[in-house]
């Protein structure tokens, strides 16, 4: 049999009909064009081949990380197609105008206020796999608490500087940022900037210094616990404390690790994330047996889920079923409006607030509040923060009044 070129990178013979565009002919030769390749034809009921060695490893990380072993797997929602369901409605925000054409929204009005924490809760938002989320859901959950009476501080500590982005900080080389905090000694107070249209929200900026700084902690004494000593010597605490970690498993990661005392993961709902996770698990449980014995996975929030698709809900079962009660019931999908908002210096939250992806934010927001008030107990013990709270001031300006 004589493999020729169709023209298209695919192969085909030269017995029988020419299989349409050039795919391979199907079982019966037909050629007919309905014939696709075999991954486009898989079971409904089929599972991925990796999934078992990946459920495996994932299964005995999160067996250490919460002392219970994992359950067995629920069935697949049946008739749901690895690429499509026929249940779910189109998830694409087709109605929503052009980029171009989208004025930014009027920053919306502080609502009803949630619950606030009796004490200080600092959260680092960590998964070394890039491009699953963390940022995103950094900014968003921060401009979702604020909006609704919480003192949030954000800390970005991934020398990209997107959550910086996002907030409209400057973040240019040279201006104060985390990166003065790990090295120079700086305090919090004094490189935290207000974000505009938010009131109760700072950020700590992140420039591209700060991609030189695991190099200039080598040889500092207690290099891993910078931040965490930073956040201890913060003048008036805060309800959230939301650490940006990098998308690595370095030191600036271990410095936000030892920091925090919880750690939200995000999980975008497809096959890589799960993979790296229980090495993520591995690392926190490390840095829990040496450094801080209070860290611990409180949350897992999954991300980019598209209900369309049969490996979407996959994941999503698979990350339920392992962690239970650490996953939040609101899901973030994917949506237009999230990937625009950084565009404008915004958050989705004042950007589009109507949008699906703001709203399920506020879902996922309004759960990590009420967690923290259920864990802590009395949910009323410290006031709703003033609507027109004044930003906080450098060190150096509250010592000289």
């Amino acid at each position: 049999m004589n493999a020729l070129s169709s023209g298209l990178g695919w192969p085909m013979t030269t017995e029988g009909p020419t299989p349409a565009l050039g795919w391979p002919l199907g079982a019966g030769g037909t050629g007919d064009s309905a014939a696709v390749p075999r991954a486009a034809t898989a079971s409904a009921d089929e599972e991925f081949p990796l999934a078992a060695a990946v459920r495996d490893d994932l299964a005995d990380a999160v067996s250490r990380e919460t002392g219970r072993a994992a359950p067995a797997l629920p069935p697949m929602t049946p008739g749901v197609s690895r690429e499509t369901g026929p249940e779910e409605p189109e998830l694409a925000d087709v109605d929503d105008p052009p980029i171009a054409s989208h004025a930014p929204a009027a920053p919306p009005r502080r609502s009803e206020p949630w619950p606030r924490p009796d004490r200080q809760r600092v959260l680092g938002i960590a998964n070394q796999k890039g491009g699953v989320g963390k940022t995103t859901s950094t900014v968003n959950l921060a401009a979702a608490l604020a909006q609704h009476g919480e003192r949030v501080l954000v800390i970005d500590l991934d020398p990209q500087g997107n959550a910086s982005t996002a907030f409209g900080v400057d973040h240019r080389s040279g201006a104060p940022s985390v990166y003065n905090v790990l090295i120079g000694g700086e305090s919090l107070d004094a490189v935290a900037v207000p974000v505009r249209d938010l009131p109760g929200l700072w950020c700590v900026p992140a420039t591209i210094d700060l991609a030189g700084a695991e190099i200039e902690l080598v040889s500092v004494v207690a290099r891993e616990s910078r931040l965490n000593k930073a956040l201890a010597a913060i003048a008036e605490p805060y309800d959230f404390v939301l650490v940006d970690c990098p998308p690595s498993l370095g030191l600036l990661t271990v410095n936000a690790l030892v920091a925090s005392e919880e750690v939200l993961i995000p999980i975008q709902c497809e096959f890589y994330a799960l993979e790296g996770l229980s090495q993520l698990l591995r690392n926190i449980e490390l840095v829990r047996a040496h450094l801080n014995p209070k860290l611990h996975v409180s949350t897992i929030l999954l991300t980019m889920y598209d209900g369309r698709t049969r490996l979407a809900e996959q994941v999503a079962r698979e990350v339920r079923t392992h962690f239970g009660d650490l996953v939040l019931g609101a899901t973030i999908p994917r949506s237009v409006r999230i990937s625009e908002a950084p565009g404008y210096g915004q958050s989705v939250m004042t950007y589009d607030p109507a949008s699906r992806g703001a709203i399920a934010y506020v879902d996922a927001a309004r759960e990590l509040a009420e967690r923290s008030a259920a864990e802590l107990g009395d949910t009323n013990a410290r006031p709703a923060a003033p609507q027109d709270a004044e930003p906080a001031r450098p060190a150096e300006e509250r010592s000289a009044e």
